[in-house]
């Protein structure tokens, strides 16, 4: 071999090795401020852990200047926190919806910025058609499936009030495929979720796992209220029995839940 060809072949192993930088998508800095932010409680931030707020944000395709709707959100709400600070730092909008809303409080308005809120129930749907980018949902089917027809409603009134492609993104409890719904246990299968959400007009765009808890064996005595951040120990006016284990479910940790990401197709 020759001193060109072995200087060739030397060339060319060195343009094999060559590394080269691929620029990593940029981080929603609103976002992340928002999930660190000095005004939430240190009760709730303590349940990221559990809950992955950014992470499941993000996979849910939340962007600056979205109206984010949030179904049942309670007064200063978890999710309230995080998206109320995040929509005024950005330009959006966050929505409140409920079935009452009297005397709704988002916060500090210095924090939360303007927030509507608006009725919203089986029978009543007070948010404006076509004005949401998203719509929240989070650990509210095991409610809604022991009511007939309760999902069916909730579902068109969210197609109702989101834009063409808009987000529907699901938190929920996650039971075994193949358990009723209906049961009470807090529980519901994913594939409930998901047909109601397709018969609703909805395509389901992707599935994650980052709220998913292996630990959870979802077969506790007071159903997924036996976890945190609930910790019931005994039947409501009863006081625990001398040997619950009550360490034994709080290693648990929080529910095994579905994240579940869905598109407005019609």
């Amino acid at each position: 071999m020759t001193n060109f060809h072995r200087m060739f072949g030397a060339a060319l192993m060195g343009v094999a090795m060559v590394s080269v930088s691929v620029p990593a998508v940029a981080a929603d800095a609103a976002l992340k401020a928002a999930v660190t932010g000095s005004w939430r409680t240190p009760e709730n931030a303590a349940r990221d852990a559990y809950r992955h707020p950014e992470a499941a944000l993000a996979f849910w395709g939340l962007k600056p200047g979205m109206t984010v709707v949030d179904v049942n959100p309670g007064n200063k709400g978890w999710w309230t926190e995080i998206l109320a600070p995040y929509a005024k730092a950005t330009g959006g909008a966050y929505v409140a919806a409920a079935p009452n809303v009297t005397g709704y409080s988002a916060g500090d308005p210095v924090v939360v910025g303007t927030v509507k809120a608006y009725a919203l129930s089986p029978s009543v749907n007070e948010v404006p058609a076509g004005s949401a980018d998203m719509v929240l949902v989070a650990r509210m089917f095991h409610n809604w499936a022991r009511q007939d027809g309760t999902t069916e409603a909730y579902m068109t009134a969210f197609n109702t009030m989101l834009k063409p492609g808009g987000i529907l993104a699901v938190e929920q409890h996650r039971a075994p495929e193949g358990s009723d719904p209906k049961a009470g246990t807090g529980y519901v299968p994913e594939s409930y979720v998901i047909d109601a959400a397709k018969k609703a007009g909805f395509e389901l765009v992707a599935k994650s796992e980052i709220n998913a808890n292996p630990k959870d064996t979802r077969d506790h005595p007071f159903g997924v209220w036996t976890l945190k951040p609930i910790r019931q120990s005994a039947a409501r006016g009863q006081q625990p029995a001398a040997d619950f284990d009550r360490a034994k479910y709080d290693a648990i940790g929080e529910s095994d839940r579905m994240t579940l990401k869905f598109k407005k197709v019609k």
